[in-house]
């Protein structure tokens, strides 16, 4: 399987877990569905290529991400959608293979083959599930391995032919090219076959989330698509090297799996209104509760309260990233940011974009950071924050977009029924059962 050309970027934008959600809760006229809905459409309009849904396994003091179900969340936006992609997180440390297939298989068949899966393999949540403590990352990922060689069998399972038409129209079923896969592992044992017809899309668009070295070595072996924290240019080439060299090794296509970054932008009509806003979201950062926040990004097992805002963190509070049970390579940056110097100040203003890209400016220098990373070929999908604000949808859509469609980077329309063939992902080879 190689990626179609001419090479473009793909783009993607968020579709719940705002705050607003609570807002919309305590309206009895109105659904919580109701922003994601109008993002949705004007996304659409928009020529986005995907929605995507975050999730979190447990109340977040924090913040609300994950506040609903990311599955029943884009079911219902694929009825008032007709062609954008509809990606949704699900853990395999917390779901069987058997119902992920049939989940996924069902949403492809809803939406008219417009499925994506991100894989996570989940960094909290155990509490909630009966586990005691989270599994270590390379039991998880073995099981998220295992998992997705269950979850493609099944999808695999009806033989092409399977299911025809007869001349009136009305389905017939040739049971024989429906096979059982018969698995059995270390983690599940499976007969199959998956008991809904063949998919749209073949098979769902595989992403997968997690740049730690368990989480290259899964990417490398089974995602189209591996979404990551990429916080400078010089991060993304690291990583892009290190997951297709690992992916060539493996047989892999040239250009896979596609590299994905969500861009945390501050817009302005020039460069002086950009840095204006920038320096007053930084001012109302509230810098206590980022001592949690960065707490958090080095694994949630160091102690910030006492420490001096402007103190640099001692050697003592900056953990061994094989130490962390959590998001290992969120863990990477912050410790690498603290063994730079950066002061804890420094660090709680780095935390408000969670180690994902930052750029300041107009839509067109952003432009400029966006096809410097696209043309370095570390970036293949693009997140794109903010559509629910209108000025911010107005940057995006009318700014950010409209350059670079006029640059030939982002495509003007979507260029098939399906988002595997918008992404540019022919459906990869299947496996005998």
């Amino acid at each position: 399987m190689s990626v179609q050309q001419p090479r473009t970027l793909r783009t993607v934008t968020g579709a719940g877990g705002t705050s607003e959600t609570y807002d919309l809760a305590i309206d009895p006229t109105r659904s919580t569905l109701d922003t994601a809905v109008r993002v949705a459409r004007s996304a659409e309009a928009a020529r986005i290529d995907a929605l995507f849904t975050a999730d979190l396994l447990r109340f977040d003091a924090q913040g609300p991400i994950g506040s609903q179900e990311p599955l029943v969340f884009v079911s219902a936006l694929s009825q008032v959608t007709s062609r954008i992609g509809l990606i949704a997180t699900v853990s395999t440390t917390f779901h069987h293979p058997f119902n992920l297939a049939r989940l996924f298989g069902t949403l492809d068949h809803v939406s008219n083959g417009r499925s994506a899966w991100n894989l996570v393999t989940s960094a909290t949540g155990e509490e909630n599930f009966g586990s005691g403590e989270l599994p270590p990352p390379e039991e998880r990922y073995a099981r998220a391995a295992e998992a997705l060689d269950v979850v493609n069998a099944l999808w695999d399972s009806w033989e092409d032919g399977a299911l025809v038409a007869d001349a009136d129209g009305r389905a017939v079923l040739d049971r024989t090219k429906v096979r059982p896969i018969r698995h059995s592992g270390r983690f599940f044992s499976v007969a199959g076959p998956l008991n809904i017809p063949p998919l749209p899309q073949g098979r769902p668009v595989q992403i997968q989330a997690g740049q730690s070295e368990q989480g290259i070595a899964l990417g490398a072996r089974y995602a189209e698509i591996v979404f990551t924290s990429l916080p400078t240019l010089d991060h993304a080439l690291r990583f892009t090297r290190k997951i297709r060299s690992q992916a060539e090794l493996l047989g892999r296509a040239p250009g896979l799996p596609l590299i994905f970054s969500s861009l945390h932008a501050t817009f302005g009509a020039d460069e002086a209104e950009a840095r204006r806003l920038l320096r007053e979201r930084r001012e109302a950062i509230d810098f206590e509760r980022g001592r949690a926040q960065v707490a958090d990004m080095l694994g949630g097992g160091v102690d910030l309260s006492e420490l001096p805002l402007d103190a640099k963190l001692p050697d003592s509070h900056i953990p061994e990233v094989t130490s962390v049970n959590r998001r290992r390579g969120r863990v990477e940056i912050f410790a690498a940011y603290a063994r730079q110097g950066r002061t804890l100040r420094e660090l709680i203003v780095a935390a408000q974009d969670t180690g994902h890209w930052a750029v300041v400016g107009t839509p067109e220098q952003v432009a400029d950071a966006v096809e410097e990373r696209f043309r370095a070929g570390a970036l293949d999908v693009i997140s794109l924050l903010g559509l629910a604000d209108p000025r911010q949808h107005d940057f995006v859509v009318n700014g950010l977009l409209h350059e670079l469609r006029q640059r030939k980077i982002v495509a003007a329309d979507y260029t098939g029924p399906t988002l595997r063939e918008n992404l540019g992902l022919p459906l990869p080879t299947r496996r005998a059962t």
